[in-house]
């Protein structure tokens, strides 16, 4: 979708208000953050065809006319990585944050991705816009690999009147990759890396930190001002642990 002028007007004059308010490279480098334990878990990699890129609820919020943002990413498989909240005595391990790397080169700022249809009216300073989950559930995925899913969303609810597909087929993909790869996952699983039937396409879904909600997605820019990579905030840690939280 091409945004209007006036939306890309109001864009170009806030778009200091879109800045992440944290340095999410620490979560990714650090292994303390505000006193809380930190891990990095691997995902897998990510199968970016098209470049126009999308974070969706698996579950929920699966349709075909679902809008990309509005900045393209390179294309190619790239790898994910969890920045995980270790488990103590007070809580589960929970993820904090997932990130792509599309290229070599380290963030110096991160910004929140935009479809290009948000009301840049209202938008204050402190707020963001972010994605929707509802069934505990966050993925990464290409325009053309959702084009894939659907039809295979569609293909199984024809051939399976009647069943779920999350209880009749995701949940045992979920179940296995625990047995697998119990590390910072929940009996049941946090995470698996999808391999679409019939593609050589990968959609990592994965955990979203305190469960369902709405949550910021940020691209990382390098000094010269590319797309480097891109981060999914699931829980503000030095909001959440902090002395100050």
């Amino acid at each position: 979708m091409i945004p209007s002028e006036a939306w890309l007007k109001s864009w170009n004059e806030k778009r200091n208000l879109f800045a992440c308010p944290n340095n999410l490279n620490d979560y990714f480098e650090e292994t303390v953050v505000a006193g809380k334990k930190i891990d990095h878990l691997e995902l897998g990699s990510v199968s970016i065809p098209t470049g126009n890129i999308l974070v969706r609820d698996p579950l929920v919020y699966i349709q075909k006319d679902a809008e990309p943002y509005l900045i393209k990413v390179p294309t190619g498989e790239f790898p994910v990585t969890a920045a995980v909240v270790v488990a103590d005595d007070e809580d589960c391990a929970r993820y904090a944050a997932v990130k792509v790397q599309f290229t070599a080169y380290d963030a110096v700022r991160f910004e929140e991705a935009l479809i290009g249809t948000e009301d840049l009216v209202n938008f204050n300073e402190g707020e963001f816009f972010g994605f929707n989950v509802d069934a505990g559930l966050g993925c990464v995925l290409d325009k053309e690999t959702l084009s894939h899913f659907c039809a295979f969303q569609e293909n199984f609810n024809k051939e399976n009147p009647g069943k779920n597909l999350y209880d009749d087929y995701f949940a045992a993909l979920f179940a296995s990759n625990y047995t697998e790869n119990p590390t910072y996952q929940r009996e049941g699983g946090d995470w698996i890396n999808w391999k679409i039937p019939g593609t050589e396409f990968h959609i990592p879904f994965f955990q979203s930190g305190f469960g369902d909600g709405t949550y910021p997605v940020y691209y990382g820019y390098d000094i010269e001002g590319n797309i480097c990579s891109l981060i999914i905030q699931f829980i503000d840690i030095e909001l959440a642990y902090g002395e100050e939280g």
